[in-house]
């Protein structure tokens, strides 16, 4: 598969590479040097159509937990706009794991911003208090209610032919951020750039995420030392479309991802395939050529994740169980491929087609949930009867040992595990209704 924005070494360049270190790395011809890079205006994609500037600022500690948060950028142009492309200028650059965009279009993040005496929105609350956008795969994407998103080693690019993303007059943009301390106080003050196409374009972007919601319908659960723990899973298109661009995202011990497309006579196309994950060079790969996949096309996506003591990535040593949650040191994953239909009216069908793939997925979800994270039994990894406050899974530890651990001594007893069992029973059942 090639790609626009493709930075990969071909095989000739990387022997030469090889040629000239064995020969003690000779300088070449200063006639051949070749000019340093310019930015005249600063900016990767040159001067911006329009620059904004995110409401106050935000003081990231040096050390402690992940920080999640939403930061408005205060907008309300006068009329509609479609934008070819966004490029973030964070200040706090060391500390910003990713960021998503996404456009709050009735003004509900300025009245929730600095509710708690600091610039922004407490976690990540905007999308389900702020009446807005539900999923995230629709800002990651650059679809219908976002704007793209930021990750580290990712190069801004343009939208190709008349793309664009639909930015309706009055809105703000709302940046919901992850911030990884790292080691130093930084304040965070990021510009937005943006790029806007000279008109709409004829058919809307959407974006296919599989899994769904990066994952959390997988029951992401890895026990220490597993070295293969896969997630796999697909959808097939109701409809024909022509991909655009495609992309994944997961947290540390990941190590390798990839989406193949399975056409209706049964060939098979690697839309992308990476086989050494970094979380530190994360990107999107736009198609060289927008790619026509038919109606029956199975979309497939595999996660592979290495939770041992010999992946370097590892961020506990020793391992310890990880699951699906949005701390860094939890685990995640998806790829997003997004894609165009023949016209707007068959952008329904691809919708309820993936809420058909979510439903599916939940319910495995619950049940795998049930005999995992969701039974008591399942922490004491040591066997020893007892529950330490490391063996619970990170996202629920502080609101276990919070209601449970009467005596406070960071173990949970037996009469204290009987009493979890009966609240981790009272959450499956609140899934089962739902």
């Amino acid at each position: 598969m090639h790609y626009a924005n493709d930075r990969r070494l071909s095989d000739d360049q990387i022997e030469l590479f090889g040629s000239w270190v064995e020969d003690g790395m000779p300088e070449g011809k200063s006639s051949k040097k070749p000019k340093v890079p310019e930015y005249p205006s600063g900016w990767y994609l040159g001067k911006p159509d329009l620059v904004i500037k995110m409401k106050g600022k935000f003081e990231v500690p040096a050390e402690g937990r992940d920080i999640y948060r939403s930061f408005v950028f205060p907008l309300q142009l006068p009329e509609d706009k479609w934008v070819k492309a966004v490029e973030l200028r964070p200040k706090a650059k060391s500390a910003v794991h990713h960021a998503l965009f996404f456009i709050d279009s009735n003004g509900a993040a300025r009245k929730m911003d600095g509710r708690d005496g600091k610039a922004g929105i407490s976690g990540m609350g905007f999308l389900r208090q702020g009446g807005g956008i539900t999923d995230p795969a629709s800002a990651f994407g650059g679809g219908n209610g976002g704007l793209g998103g930021h990750v580290p080693g990712a190069t801004p690019a343009k939208l190709p032919g008349d793309l664009a993303m639909f930015l309706p007059r009055g809105s703000d943009v709302v940046m919901q951020t992850h911030f990884h301390p790292s080691g130093k106080k930084e304040v965070e003050e990021a510009e937005l750039a943006l790029y806007f196409a000279e008109e709409a374009p004829e058919v809307n972007l959407v974006p296919i995420q599989i899994p769904p919601f990066f994952g959390a319908t997988k029951g992401i659960n890895i026990p220490a030392g597993e070295e293969r723990y896969t997630v796999e899973d697909s959808i097939t298109l109701p409809v024909p479309v022509r991909a655009v661009s495609v992309g994944g995202h997961a947290h540390y011990i990941c190590k390798s991802m990839s989406m193949s497309a399975t056409l209706p006579d049964g060939k098979m196309i690697t839309l992308m395939s990476i086989d050494d994950w970094d979380l530190d060079w994360q990107d999107r790969y736009q198609f060289e050529k927008p790619l026509d996949l038919p109606a029956g096309t199975v979309l497939k996506t595999r996660l592979v994740y290495d939770n041992s003591a010999s992946n370097p990535e590892n961020p506990n040593s020793p391992p310890r169980r990880i699951t699906w949650g949005q701390e860094s040191d939890d685990e995640m994953g998806s790829v997003t491929l997004i894609v165009v239909p023949e016209n707007n009216g068959k952008i329904q069908a691809i919708k309820d087609a993936q809420r058909a793939q979510l439903i599916t997925s939940a319910a495995e979800a619950i049940q795998k949930a049930s005999r995992s994270f969701l039974n008591v039994n399942n922490y004491d990894e040591n066997g020893d009867g007892l529950i330490q406050y490391n063996e619970v899974p990170g996202r629920m530890r502080s609101r276990i040992f919070g209601r449970f651990d009467k005596d406070g001594d960071k173990t949970l007893d037996k009469i204290e595990q009987t009493e979890v069992q009966k609240y981790l029973d009272s959450m499956l059942g609140g899934f089962r209704r739902r």
